[in-house]
């Protein structure tokens, strides 16, 4: 039976029950734009992930300098980490999360989370049908809007 055209959306996460299921199998979380303004999401949400118990690996997108961000040493690449990575956390306007898609492949997270906001159908609809084809990603994406 041939697949249907839209067959990648069932692979998006957006129901409380399947976020529930999601974090529950999440202990590392690779954070790609996180930021050192403790007044920005990108910021404030990995150092609460942390709090609660969450292993935080910074990826950011700027700040060339900064070699730790929340006690944790810092990664260029989600793809540049070391060891297995159970979720990337996207912070990156949704113009710019494209660009970050075949790095965060390379690594082969479990599930992909872009924050409430973040809205790229065409960077979902890659990972989405990577985790399809694949099946290194038996997660799917997360996609808040």
């Amino acid at each position: 039976m041939p697949q249907r055209n839209d067959d990648w959306r069932a692979h998006l996460i957006d129901d409380d029950e399947g976020i529930r299921r999601v974090l529950a199998a999440t202990r590392r979380i690779a954070v790609l734009g996180i930021k050192i303004d403790p007044a920005k999401p990108g910021y404030f949400v990995p150092e609460y992930a942390q709090r609660v118990g969450f292993e935080i690996v910074p990826v950011p997108v700027y700040y060339p300098e900064v070699t730790e961000i929340l006690g944790e040493r810092v990664y260029r690449t989600v793809s540049a980490v070391p060891g297995d990575v159970d979720m990337v956390n996207v912070f990156r306007r949704p113009r710019d999360v494209l660009p970050h898609v075949a790095d965060i492949l390379a690594k082969k997270p479990k599930v992909v989370w872009m924050q409430l906001g973040i809205s790229n159908d065409a960077a979902a609809e890659q990972l989405a049908r990577s985790t399809h084809s694949s099946g290194a990603q038996p997660g799917g994406t997360i996609r808040l809007t």
